[in-house]
């Protein structure tokens, strides 16, 4: 009997078993994949920029650009290429100070433009672009400006007078450019306001520094077909050396007051006398009779002389050793 069961008990266990070795055997479903997340879209790169800036409302004087102080520069630029929404910063620097700025937008097109007031000094205006997502960052060429007083005297000093002198000079006026407002300057200054007909001081005004920039002042010759020649304009008291039509230098002069009048005509230089003579006379040069070119410690601004056409002791020199015998001579009204 115990073989039987123990017969029995196994079939039993193998029946059990079939469907779970028949459930093994069966493969299982394979999953689907799941799709990769899509590749976001890269932002664009900002675009390339050039900035460039130039000054306008100034005068060019020498290796500068000057303006009156308190007067107001237009600084004007390009941002390229064009990216709307852009700005741009412009700065008025003293050094590495900064006294002056303005954010401006830019235009279609890429312009720009602002106005700075000016103080007086050595400036610098700077420009530039802060980088953004659209545009990347720019810096213009810096420029040089020189703000200036409206006026000088005796005595002043610095780049108010260094322009003056610079401008006098430019226009021939006999002057020494020593930055400061000297004797020399006054002289200078003198003659151009004969020239312009304004009073006869030597203190630059406003009016002569703004007319000193715009360049006004030059002497028209008379007589440009007379060579390396003189011509003394007596209504306006200066002495002016020419080359042909081309001024060389203008001084202040005065000649012959009402009583003993200066000779007017054309004449030519026949005498010459280096140092000072017994009357005062200093390095003359004769060009008719008694009538000389001559320095004289007196030089009044109004016709003084006893008839020769006086010119300031410092100047008299320079007169005398550019002239020559047979130079000529023209003294009118």
């Amino acid at each position: 009997m115990p073989r039987v069961a123990s017969i029995i008990l196994g079939s039993l266990l193998a029946v059990l078993l079939i469907p779970s070795v028949a459930g093994a055997q069966t493969p299982l479903p394979t999953p689907t994949p799941t799709p990769p997340a899509p590749t976001p879209t890269p932002a664009p790169a900002p675009a390339p920029a050039a900035l460039s800036i130039k000054l306008e409302r100034v005068k060019q004087v020498g290796h500068d650009k000057v303006i009156v102080r308190g007067k107001k520069v237009r600084v004007v630029g390009t941002l390229a290429p064009f990216v709307a929404g852009q700005k741009v910063t412009v700065r008025l620097n003293r050094g590495s100070h900064k006294v002056r700025q303005k954010t401006v937008a830019v235009q279609p097109g890429g312009g720009f433009g602002a106005l700075l007031k000016v103080p007086e000094g050595k400036l610098n205006v700077r420009a530039s672009h802060a980088a953004t997502p659209q545009q990347a960052a720019a810096k213009a060429k810096r420029q040089r400006l020189v703000g200036i007083n409206s006026r000088a005297g005796l005595g002043s000093r610095g780049a108010t007078v260094r322009v003056i002198q610079h401008r006098l000079s430019t226009l021939h006026y006999a002057v020494a450019r020593t930055g400061v407002f000297d004797a020399s300057t006054a002289r200078a200054v003198i003659a151009y306001r004969k020239m312009r007909g304004w009073g006869r001081v030597g203190f630059a005004s406003k009016a002569v520094v703004r007319s000193l920039l715009a360049g006004k002042g030059t002497f028209k010759a008379r007589f440009p077909s007379h060579g390396k020649h003189v011509e003394a304009d007596l209504s306006r008291q200066v002495l002016v050396l020419l080359n042909g039509g081309k001024p060389y230098r203008i001084y202040t002069v005065s000649s012959g007051k009402a009583s003993t009048p200066t000779v007017l005509g054309r004449f030519k230089v026949y005498s010459r006398q280096i140092g000072t003579n017994a009357l005062g006379m200093v390095d003359s040069s004769y060009f008719i009779g008694g009538y000389a070119i001559h320095g004289y410690h007196d030089v009044p601004t109004f016709p003084a002389s006893h008839g020769c056409l006086r010119v300031p002791v410092p100047n008299a020199r320079s007169i005398y050793d550019w002239l020559r015998i047979g130079d000529r001579v023209d003294v009118y009204p």
